[in-house]
């Protein structure tokens, strides 16, 4: 079976640590919905550095790249930060649908309708 590909985007801090816990948790999570976890904060701190502006622009034209690939944009966390608001609004531009991790789980079964918690 074919998992539709699903963009993750969060909060994210300036811990590269506790952001890839947070992110392959989420990815976790939204793989086990059924869908394919596409989330460039596991994987752009290895070789991308922010300081340098044209890596800071690289950095966010991969990411959009990525998110005009998807079929599905899940919103993690609780904090809407400017990051997030970008993301959001690119998708609605581009006409990719908008979740909540919540709402994935939640229609999943897993979620706190489904009795299983987060």
């Amino acid at each position: 079976m074919k998992r539709p590909l699903a963009y993750i985007t969060a909060p994210w801090g300036s811990k590269d640590f506790d952001n890839r816990e947070n992110a392959a948790r989420y990815c976790r999570q939204v793989y086990e919905a059924g869908y394919s976890p596409i989330c460039p904060v596991l994987f752009q701190p290895y070789f991308l550095h922010p300081e340098v502006p044209q890596e800071a622009k690289d950095r966010a034209d991969m990411a959009a790249e990525l998110l005009r690939r998807s079929r599905i944009l899940v919103v993690c966390g609780n904090i809407a930060t400017q990051e997030v608001k970008n993301d959001i609004a690119l998708a609605k531009h581009l006409r990719i649908a908008a979740t909540t991790l919540e709402g994935i789980l939640t229609v999943d079964g897993k979620g706190k309708d489904g009795g299983e918690g987060v």
